[in-house]
């Protein structure tokens, strides 16, 4: 695995240096970690850190926000803040995760969704190994397509996650059909994975989540969109006020962890890629199948491993539960939860509640039986849970 991992390591060094010059640029002092409060009119904290977010993402402009509650959150106030009503969206990469589907309005009668609201959608469909089918993408972009949205990040599906070289791939064929389609990328998992942004690659606005990725597990909540200037205006309009947009939201929270969670993040990113493919390695030399595998080009942190019933499913999250440094007596089960069509099991003993850069892992309760690992602040404590996940289910399992 060592050149994987030094692959890995290259990728960290070269964003960490983007990241770094981005904070001399701006010329950060202590007094941009001040809060500020009501309107928040000229908070230079706020208003550096998304000079920051834009020259690191290569944008024209940002918005960064602890007032932005998900990256779900993030990504419908750019739909609602862009699309109007009889605009067409096209999903690229076919039906879109849960959540995500639910605010679109595809099959349900939810108030305030796309659908309800008169925006036109339709899906390119994938391949049948789940990869992006290019002939289908370009079939689904007509002189009328407004919008094409593209998921970076797997979902709850075993298709690959997309790199920036497919990403711009896409683009390319998006552009090419029609010049006038804005390409959205949700770019939630993706962040400092490789050396290169969507934005670099021809996306036109992009969002994520603070507490992924780009929060280096220090933010407590939060989310931001980059992009084109006039688009990520128009967010903004959406998120506060129509002319009031970036002017208003107070940093309610010390934006120290802001400025350091982007700091740091290169760094972490690196731990959670390690570990996702330490994880992938030893699955499959176990005869699992695992997505990517181990050795496998990564667009994002992801790791999915494919088990053999629910129980090893249970097993593997309560495993990880178990071995957390928050809640790690807490016992899993299957559980409704909003926004998503089966019953999940979520293994989160974080610092961050709900924070998936810090080691987690979820499963939704439908075939085939997969566990989704994702996070790790430090590759040791995601290597001490890796050896008790083989000791709980790998040897059990050959003992068998």
């Amino acid at each position: 695995m060592e050149n994987t991992f030094k692959s890995f390591e290259e990728i960290a060094y070269q964003n960490q240096v983007k990241v770094l010059n981005a904070f001399k640029h701006q010329r950060v002092r202590d007094t941009h970690f001040n809060v500020s409060t009501g309107y928040g009119y000229g908070d230079m904290g706020r208003d550096g850190l998304e000079e920051i977010y834009a020259e690191i993402f290569v944008a024209e402009d940002a918005l960064v926000r602890s007032q932005i509650v998900s990256g779900t959150h993030a990504i419908a106030a750019c739909l609602f803040g862009i699309l109007r009503p009889g605009d067409e969206l096209v999903s690229i990469m076919g039906s879109p995760y849960d959540t995500l589907a639910s605010i679109i309005g595809k099959n349900n009668d939810i108030p305030g969704t796309l659908v309800d609201r008169g925006i036109k959608y339709s899906e390119a469909r994938l391949q049948t190994d789940g990869a992006a089918d290019f002939n289908s993408i370009a079939k689904s972009i007509t002189k009328d397509t407004r919008m094409a949205f593209i998921q970076r990040s797997r979902g709850y599906s075993l298709r690959p996650s997309l790199t920036i070289d497919d990403i711009a791939h896409i683009i390319s064929i998006i552009k090419t059909k029609n010049p006038d389609t804005l390409v959205m990328v949700d770019n939630c998992y993706g962040e400092f994975t490789d050396i290169k942004e969507p934005c670099q690659v021809g996306a036109d606005i992009i969002a994520g989540s603070l507490i992924k990725n780009p929060g280096g597990g220090l933010v407590p909540s939060g989310g931001y969109v980059a992009g084109k200037k006039d688009l990520v205006e128009q967010v903004s309009y959406h998120l506060t006020a129509p002319g009031l947009g970036k002017e208003l939201g107070a940093s309610l929270i010390n934006n120290r962890y802001l400025y350091q969670g982007v700091f740091m993040a290169p760094h972490v990113v690196m731990q959670a890629l390690k570990s996702a493919s330490l994880v992938a390695y030893i699955f499959e030399k176990y005869g699992y199948q695992v997505y990517p595998s181990w050795n496998e080009l990564r667009g994002d942190i992801v790791q999915a491993v494919k088990l053999k019933n629910t129980n090893e499913v249970l097993n593997f999250c309560q495993v990880i539960q178990n071995n957390s440094p928050v809640d790690s007596d807490v016992r899993l089960e299957f559980a409704e939860l909003p926004g998503y069509d089966d019953p999940v099991v979520m293994a989160a003993g974080t610092f961050v509640q709900g924070s998936s850069i810090e080691l987690s892992c979820d499963a939704p309760l439908r075939e085939p039986y997969c566990a989704y690992l994702q996070g790790g602040l430090t590759y040791e404590h995601c290597r001490y849970v890796i050896k008790e996940l083989i000791e709980s289910i790998l040897i059990s399992h050959s003992n068998c």
